[in-house]
């Protein structure tokens, strides 16, 4: 996690104002250097719960706004930010989308993702490797919530550091392509556990990479599981279809939780008008 990996304050971000929330410190960036172990615990128990809490924060309202949040995770390159530019052209008008990417430096991904249909803001992490539940928080700030919708966020490429940050979301999806080594889900075990679907991206690669496909699984479900894995190439669509039906089932999944949720309150409320007219 950032305490020992040595990522330090977002440089940029969707807000400018002040708050009293920030979690990394810009003038000691490298508590590892300098602080004893003990305190080292101390220190990321802290970060983690109060984490923790912006996460609950976020996830109250993604329940009470219907909204399917995923955190996307992977590897730089794997492909995610073509894959959400075409899921976001796939899904059309169907149902409203929004984007938050997370990237050390530039505003590219939130550009294509904008070009795709979908409103995107960009969190520049700067040194940081991961984005956080906080900085998600401000970034709703900068969206338009796609109540009734999917929330996709695109963490920034890195396997450690997210696997330990919740971000309010309903599922991690770590997408992992082709061309890296069918040996990812164990030397990155901790976020192939933490996640609940697993992307196999980029398949119109495989007649041209030495990919072991099985081998791949394999390890990943000896890992998680529980782990749901879908095969695809977002490049020519292949295997889409899947995802897509992924997606569509949990967006009705939240919408018909937040109806149960509304109708029992709805009966709370007349069983006290009941209760008072008697």
């Amino acid at each position: 996690m950032c305490v020992t990996c040595g990522c330090g304050t977002p440089e940029a971000s969707p807000h400018d104002h002040e708050h009293s929330h920030d979690h990394h410190d810009r003038s000691h960036p490298h508590p590892h250097s300098h602080a004893p172990t003990g305190r080292l615990i101390s220190i990321e128990q802290d970060i983690l719960a109060k984490n923790a809490g912006f996460a609950g924060e976020n996830r109250r309202l993604f329940a009470a706004r219907g909204v399917f949040a995923l955190n996307l995770v992977s590897s730089p390159g794997s492909g995610k930010t073509t894959l959400l530019s075409q899921t976001v052209r796939a899904l059309g008008t169907e149902f409203p989308v929004a984007v938050i990417g997370g990237d050390q430096q530039t505003a590219n991904d939130a550009e294509r993702i904008r070009a795709a249909g979908a409103p995107a803001v960009q969190i520049n992490t700067g040194k940081g490797c991961h984005l956080d539940a906080h900085g998600v928080g401000h970034a709703l700030e900068q969206l338009p919530l796609p109540e009734g919708g999917i929330l996709f966020i695109e963490n920034v490429g890195n396997l450690v550091c997210p696997a330990d940050f919740d971000l309010g979301e309903a599922h991690k999806v770590v997408v992992l392509s082709v061309t890296e080594g069918e040996d990812k889900p164990l030397k990155y075990a901790n976020m192939f556990a933490a996640a609940d679907l697993m992307l196999l991206n980029k398949i119109d690669l495989l007649p041209h990479v030495d990919f072991d496909v099985a081998q791949c699984l394999d390890y990943a479900r000896r890992v998680n599981s529980t782990l749901q894995i879908l095969q695809l190439s977002a490049r020519t669509g292949e295997g889409m279809a899947a995802w897509l039906d992924w997606l569509r089932q949990g967006q009705q999944a939240t919408l018909a939780q937040q109806a149960a949720r509304l109708e029992a309150e709805l009966a709370a409320v007349r069983a006290r008008l009941a209760r008072t007219a008697g």
